[in-house]
C-alpha cells in the first residue's frame, strides 16, 4: 500500500482535518500521481456535509486534480514519470457498455466510479478525492495537461471546465450564434470564456448588477439583469442556446422565453430543491427544448483541455493553503470567491 495524507470530513458537522491513510498499490494499468493542486467545487461541500446522501467516513473530497506522475504500472503506455496530468470527476467505469463504447464514460450503464463517493473496482473500498498528497488512478482516466497552462488555474477545468464545455460542444455552439450564460460563478465564468472562444456572441444573465463589469472582463459581449422583467421581456426569442449554471431553484420560464424557435436551454447546476415546473406552452409555441448535461467523457475532456491550451484558457482562481479549506467553504456559501478556490496541496502537513 502507498502511504498518503489528506484533509477529510470525519462527520457531517465538523471541520475537515488532517488524516493519514493509504492508497492501493499500483496495478499494471495504474498511474501514481503526486497531487499539486486541487480545485474546490460546490459538490465537495455538499458531499462532505452529507447533503447528497451518506458517504463513507473519513471522507476526502476533491475532483479537480492536477499533479505530476510519480510512478506507473508496467502496462501504462501514455504517461511517464514527471508528466503533468489531471484527474477529474471519475476514476473508473465498466468500459464495455454502449455508453462507454461511445466515449461517454460519465453515463456508464453500470455507473461510473466517482473520484469520491465511489467504490474502487476490485477492492470494494471507498474512493478518496484530491484533497490529498497522492492519488492512484487507472491510466484510461488520467488526462494530459497541455504545456503552457498554469497548473493551478487548470485544475478547475477538470470539473467546471468540462461541465460547461460538453454541452456547448454537444449543441454545436459556434460563430453566428447568440449564447446566454445564466449565472457568473465557478461554472458560469468558464461558460463565458469557452463560448466566446468558440466564436459565439455571449450574454450573461445575472441577478447582480455588481457583476456586469466582471462579466465583460471575462469576455461577455453584453449583460442582462435577469430580475428586471422588462429587460428579460426585451430578449424574447433572441437566443440560440442558453447554458444555465445556477445551482439554486429558480423560475426557468423567462429564460425559455428568451430562446429562439428550436432553441435549447441546458441545465448544469444541481439545486438541492427542484426548479418550479416550466410552462409547457412556452416550449410548445417555439419547439423549444429544456435539457440537462453532466460532465464529459474522457476523450471529450482531453479535447477540452487541448482547446483551453490552444486558447490560453484557465479558471480565475484564488489559491489557498489547505489549512484554509473550512474558511473557503464558508466563503463559497456566500459566493465570496472569484471564481474558484484552488488548494495548494504542497501546504498539506500534519501540523
Amino acid at each position: 500500500m502507498i502511504p498518503a495524507s489528506a484533509y477529510a470530513a470525519f462527520d457531517s458537522n465538523s471541520p475537515l482535518k488532517y488524516w493519514d491513510f493509504e492508497r492501493r498499490d499500483l496495478r499494471p494499468d495504474d498511474v501514481e500521481i503526486d497531487v499539486e493542486f486541487c480545485g474546490v467545487c460546490h459538490s465537495d461541500l455538499h458531499a462532505a456535509k452529507g447533503e447528497w446522501g451518506d458517504v463513507n467516513r473519513p471522507f476526502v473530497p476533491g475532483h479537480e486534480i492536477v499533479g505530476k506522475v510519480k510512478a506507473v504500472g508496467p502496462g501504462v503506455t501514455k504517461y511517464k514519470v514527471g508528466d503533468t496530468v489531471g484527474v477529474g470527476c471519475m476514476v473508473d467505469s465498466c468500459l464495455h457498455c454502449a455508453d462507454c463504447d461511445d466515449g461517454l464514460e460519465q453515463y456508464c450503464t453500470h455507473g461510473m466510479v466517482g473520484t469520491y463517493m465511489g467504490m474502487e473496482t476490485g477492492t470494494g473500498k471507498p474512493t478518496y478525492g484530491g484533497y490529498s498528497s497522492k492519488i492512484v488512478v487507472k491510466e484510461h482516466f488520467v488526462l494530459k495537461i497541455p504545456e503552457g497552462l498554469d497548473p493551478a488555474g487548470a485544475a478547475p477545468l477538470l470539473c467546471a471546465g468540462i461541465t460547461t464545455y460538453s454541452p456547448l460542444r454537444h449543441w454545436k455552439v459556434g460563430p453566428g450564434q447568440r449564447v446566454g450564460i445564466v449565472g457568473l460563478g465557478g461554472l458560469g465564468h468558464m461558460g463565458v470564456k469557452l463560448a466566446k472562444a468558440m466564436g459565439a456572441r455571449v450574454a450573461v444573465f445575472t441577478t447582480s448588477p455588481s457583476k456586469v463589469e466582471d462579466a465583460k472582463r471575462l469576455g461577455a459581449d453584453e449583460v442582462i439583469i435577469s430580475k428586471d422583467a422588462d429587460a428579460m421581456a426585451a430578449e424574447a426569442r433572441s437566443f440560440d442556446f442558453i447554458l444555465n449554471t445556477v445551482a439554486a431553484s429558480h423560475n426557468l420560464d423567462p429564460f425559455i422565453g428568451a430562446l429562439k424557435r428550436d432553441g435549447t436551454m441546458t441545465l448544469v447546476g444541481a439545486p438541492s430543491e427542484p426548479h418550479p415546473s416550466p410552462g409547457v406552452m412556452g416550449m410548445i409555441f417555439g419547439r423549444k427544448s429544456l435539457a440537462g448535461s453532466l460532465i464529459g467523457g474522457i476523450a471529450e475532456t482531453q479535447e477540452m483541455l487541448d482547446f483551453c491550451g490552444k486558447h490560453g484558457i484557465t479558471a480565475d482562481i484564488e489559491l489557498i493553503p489547505i489549512q484554509e479549506i473550512n474558511t473557503a467553504y464558508a466563503r463559497m456559501l456566500k459566493s465570496d470567491v472569484k471564481y474558484r478556490f484552488v488548494i495548494d496541496i504542497g501546504t498539506l502537513s500534519k501540523g
